[in-house]
């Protein structure tokens, strides 16, 4: 333990010194964490606060792909940006918030949407992909690269009272296209139309965050499998089970 405790500074023995107290993490854990790299997608109200656990807990790389600039309405819930930051890039903004947060962290952005040109690229770089986007073709878009990359990704999404999560580990059970074969028709319930509780996007990135650390560190239970159900107008937290689907676009080859 004397030899571990060495290969982190005093300083970094202090700020991670609750994760290094949890059973089954230590000092071997939190060097893994600080090893590890991270690929955000979306740094919004999912993207923020997945990003900011991720980087508290010191995971060393964190890649944050984005497009978008902060606008007024985003600070009712995206809590990364501030009013200041209203016309920057939300990439920008971000690294910024997270870089104060935690020096260790190395911050990449994209300012880019992520798209069949640059998703191979971008989820080759990382560990595992922390799904916030809000939108289906990105999602079904990394969904079809994780899976064809072998690279686990944690899907989130969030709408008026409720959110859902769920982790996909290609191989070890169903994926995204199990669970959402194809594209809901247009003209479907979006935030925009009809709003969202800014804490559950607070909650469900969280949870995100808390996937991608416990996969990084082989500890407890992912939802794989798993769909989790989160109802703050009820205060309830729900699980429906799901298998592969043998006819999944994306994954029934495997």
């Amino acid at each position: 333990m004397k030899d571990a405790l060495s290969s982190l500074s005093g300083e970094q023995r202090v700020r991670y010194e609750r994760n290094i107290l949890l059973p089954g993490v230590g000092v071997e854990g939190q060097k893994r964490l600080l090893q590890s790299g991270v690929l955000i997608v979306g740094a919004g109200g999912l993207g923020s606060p997945a990003a900011y656990y991720l980087a508290a807990a010191g995971v060393g790389r964190l890649g944050l792909a984005d497009a978008d600039a902060v606008g007024l309405s985003n600070l009712q819930r995206q809590i990364l940006h501030r009013t200041g930051d209203i016309g920057r890039p939300k990439a920008e903004s971000a690294r910024d918030k997270l870089a104060a947060l935690n020096p260790d962290v190395r911050i990449e952005i994209v300012r880019e949407y992520l798209n069949p040109d640059n998703a191979e690229a971008l989820v080759g770089r990382y560990d595992i992909v922390v799904d916030c986007t809000d939108n289906f073709p990105s999602r079904f878009i990394l969904n079809k690269v994780c899976v064809l990359q072998r690279k686990p990704f944690v899907y989130g999404g969030v709408l008026a009272f409720t959110g859902q999560a769920m982790t996909v580990v290609p191989g070890a059970g169903p994926c995204f296209r199990c669970l959402y074969p194809s594209e809901p028709a247009p003209g479907g319930p979006t935030c925009s139309e009809l709003g969202v509780l800014g804490a559950v996007p607070g909650v469900i990135g969280a949870i995100q965050a808390a996937e991608a650390v416990k996969y990084l560190l082989g500890l407890g239970d992912l939802l794989v499998g798993r769909l989790l159900v989160y109802d703050a107008a009820s205060m309830t937290f729900s699980e429906v089970s799901l298998k592969r689907s043998p006819r999944c676009p994306d994954c029934s080859g495997l």
